[in-house]
């Protein structure tokens, strides 16, 4: 298999996982090959036991992506060292509790940890975390160098989530620097409507940002009332797993 065809295969296979389960033609489109390449990208992936179609020939990932991918979860020991106090974090907070890990110009969400109550804020496990719009997004950049910041929003278009999400870059340099003076971030409604979150920071043994956290909730219990208190909760315990991580804070 040549290098092109196994890059093609790696869009094919994170576009049906972003849209399954999703007809040959608007995979096509979506990824921007013939439709020939892609089906056979798909029938190869089948064969390997990545894929499968239904009746309908729409085609959706199989437990082996899931199985493979769950893997990579705490590849570098992040969950595993902050399951612990993410749990008393979800306990104390009463909301949802969620963990985030880098990938790119994103973050990925690796842990949620969700509330007893029935509104509730919900992603799905892998949900792709834009860094301006989210609050674990603005608690990590906050952590990050000027340099880094600086490059991150000269290569994104901050793109709006919601209509309060953060899309210009000297509004998010401010937003940042209130971050690093609070020493958590605060984020109505940037990511979804109705929910609010406070985020921070988990450093690494490097002294970079290796993750971050959230407390989650709708905005009918996640008020300004509550926010310094779950940030602060937030911060403690981002604290503590980089601590845990070999962080010397």
């Amino acid at each position: 298999m040549t290098t092109n065809s196994v890059v093609s295969a790696i869009r094919v296979l994170e576009a049906v996982g972003e849209q399954q389960p999703v007809g040959l033609s608007e995979l096509a489109r979506g990824v921007g090959l013939p439709k020939s390449t892609v089906q056979r990208t798909l029938l190869t992936l089948a064969e390997v036991g990545w894929c499968r179609a239904d009746e309908a020939s729409r085609w959706s990932l199989t437990y082996r992506a899931f199985a493979v991918g769950n893997q990579a979860r705490d590849a570098g020991e992040l969950r595993e060292r902050a399951l612990p106090v993410l749990h008393e974090l979800q306990l104390t907070s009463g909301e949802t509790v969620h963990l985030a890990a880098p990938d790119g110009r994103e973050l990925v969400l690796v842990e949620r940890l969700d509330t007893a109550h029935r509104l509730r804020a919900f992603l799905a496990l892998g949900h792709r975390l834009p860094l301006n719009a989210s609050a674990t997004g603005q608690a990590y950049l906050a952590a990050c160098t000027d340099a880094v910041v600086e490059a991150y929003l000269t290569g994104s278009d901050l793109a709006p989530s919601t209509p309060w999400t953060v899309t210009d870059a000297d509004t998010l340099r401010a937003r940042l620097a209130e971050v690093r003076a609070r020493g958590w971030s605060v984020n109505p409604e940037g990511l979804s409507e109705g929910i609010a979150a406070v985020g921070a920071a988990i450093l690494g043994p490097d002294g970079r940002p290796a993750g971050a956290l959230s407390v989650s909730g709708p905005t009918v219990r996640m008020t300004e009332e509550v926010f310094d208190r779950h940030g602060r909760a937030a911060a403690d315990a981002a604290r503590r797993i980089s601590r845990e991580l070999g962080s010397r804070l």
